[in-house]
């Protein structure tokens, strides 16, 4: 998942303000100056107001296409209760905001008939007790309505332009998704179609708050509402907007503003910009070698071997990225010599749940999530087995954690121990899954090779062999060292016959000036040899 990260540009700017509602139309001073009373259809205050239309036409509703308010003086509907019933409903059925009825010589006072019928539809219906010029109105409506509209545009524009520089210069899913949040003012969530949280951006406390709850928001977010994008997460106008990724006719993923605050057709365009961005991004490579679901997964194990950021911080991160973690036991692996889309099948092949990332180049980083009443041992080997099927692979693993807070030393001790027969294993007669206890010498002196005395030591001890750059020399005493000064094995894994491996053995003890056969001699060599690898390392 790729890490939360505080937006890296200034302070986000606000998102446009919401569309005019019916309640703030009403509150404008020019409309004040009518005295208007809502006689019907108070709760529904809030609804937006896409446009002001005045009509006098009973069958006005044919010509609305949803979201208008609707001014008129009623003069052709006086005296007809049936025709004062149909009006109400036609604008009802054309999801009309509301409609303004000026009292006057048709109606001097608030029709009963429409009230009735208004309140039933959950239509609001104001009337403006004084004589009021509907043109002042329709005009400082639809002049802040346009504004709104070009604030839009204008941000919408903003953003793909923002976002296009930062693709053609190569960068990240993370940034893309940090300039997302900085203009739309909230936590942005990119996710697979199973749910699960690919990328996250915005204020960290806002995002953490979001994948505390991601299981519920999740749901509710996608549950119920087909379509291409729209709300979710909470009811509607909640701010709660998604929109699919998809690209070449296929669906892949999800992207969801959390909580926007701005008006929701503005959110959705910002939504369907920031899509398509991201769309691109994946089309043209992404800036990455690795697909989003490894760079997720890397930026989780990442920050947990790195221990900077608290475990029980990342456990919302880990827990929205598919991984179980209630009533769990953790097995730490670091695996060499494998790639992290190979662990991955093998993971699904198996059953298992885990995730795998790359941590360095040559070795990734498993996490295994097990069951409590599975047998973590017999699983770990049985993993480690078919993954060596056919070619060999170290698996260095530490032991179990039943607590999610002892994850980050795990990872750090399976590391030590990879890092501590790395480039000797094919000499060393190592058992499938490799531990700490089998590390013996190697891992202390991995553990001190940072040390100037230590270092010191290393090139003292082989600078015969050191000045001279000879690698195939190094290559030997490597080999015969870590088996035991075995000659026969030693001469089978370089593919030498015995006297041409004498001759080289001759040929090491002379530049360092030493007896091989003497055991204290051979192994102050050894541990200086372990000491200069681990320093290359």
């Amino acid at each position: 998942m790729t890490t939360t990260s505080e937006p890296r540009s200034s302070a986000p700017p606000h998102p446009p303000q919401p569309a005019l509602s019916v309640r703030q139309v009403l509150a404008l001073e020019r409309v004040l100056a009518g005295e208007p009373e809502v006689v019907a259809g108070a709760a529904q205050l809030d609804r937006p107001v896409r446009w002001v239309h005045v009509a006098e036409a009973p069958d006005v509703g044919v010509m609305l296409t949803g979201g208008e308010m609707v001014l008129t003086t009623g003069v052709l509907l006086a005296g007809d209760e049936a025709k004062q019933t149909e009006y109400v409903r036609s604008l009802h059925r054309a999801e009309a905001a509301a409609v303004v009825l000026g009292l006057g010589r048709a109606f001097p006072t608030p029709p009963e008939v429409m009230r009735r019928a208004a309140e039933r539809c959950g239509l609001p219906l104001v009337v403006l007790h004084r004589p009021f010029p509907f043109a002042e109105l329709t005009e400082e409506v639809q002049s802040r309505l346009v504004r709104r509209k070009f604030a839009a545009v204008s941000l919408s524009e903003t953003v793909r332009t923002a976002l296009t520089r930062l693709i053609t210069t190569g960068a990240p899913l993370g940034r893309l998704l940090d300039e997302v949040a900085r203009h739309s003012g909230c936590p942005v969530v990119v996710t697979n179609l199973a749910h699960r949280v690919l990328a996250t951006a915005g204020e960290r406390p806002a995002v953490d708050d979001v994948l505390r709850d991601w299981e519920r928001i999740a749901r509710q977010a996608w549950g119920h509402h087909p379509g291409r994008s729209g709300t979710g997460g909470g009811s509607e106008g909640d701010g709660w907007i998604r929109a699919d990724l998809d690209g070449r006719g296929e669906r892949w993923g999800r992207l969801l503003l959390c909580g926007y605050r701005g008006d929701a057709a503005t959110g959705r365009l910002l939504a369907d910009r920031a899509a398509e961005a991201l769309v691109l991004h994946r089309m043209l490579g992404g800036g990455s070698a690795h697909t989003w679901e490894e760079q997720s997964a890397q930026s989780l194990l990442t920050d947990l071997v790195s221990g900077v950021v608290p475990a029980g911080r990342l456990l919302p991160r880990a827990r929205a990225a598919g991984l179980p973690v209630n009533r769990r036991t953790f097995v730490p692996l670091v695996v060499l010599d494998r790639t992290p889309g190979q662990l991955d099948r093998l993971l699904r092949l198996l059953g298992m749940s885990g995730i795998a990332a790359e941590l360095a180049e040559g070795a990734a980083a498993v996490l295994l999530s097990l069951a409590r009443d599975q047998d973590a041992e017999t699983l770990t080997a049985h993993f480690a087995a078919r993954l060596r099927a056919g070619s060999p692979a170290v698996v260095a693993a530490a032991d179990a954690r039943t607590a999610w807070e002892d994850v980050p030393a795990g990872l750090r001790e399976a590391q030590h121990v990879a890092d501590a027969v790395a480039g000797s294993s094919a000499a060393l007669d190592l058992p499938a899954v490799v531990r700490l206890r089998d590390v013996h010498l190697r891992g202390l002196v991995r553990l001190l090779r940072d040390d100037p005395q230590v270092q010191s030591f290393a090139e003292r001890e082989l600078d015969g062999l050191l000045r001279g750059a000879d690698q195939e020399l190094l290559g030997v005493l490597r080999t015969y060292l870590a088996t035991g000064r075995n000659k026969s094995r030693t001469a089978q894994l370089h593919h030498v016959s015995r006297p041409a491996l004498y001759r080289r053995l001759e040929a090491i003890q002379t530049r360092l000036g030493v007896d091989l056969d003497d055991f204290e001699q051979a192994a102050s060599v050894h541990i200086a040899l372990l000491a200069h690898d681990a320093q290359q390392r």
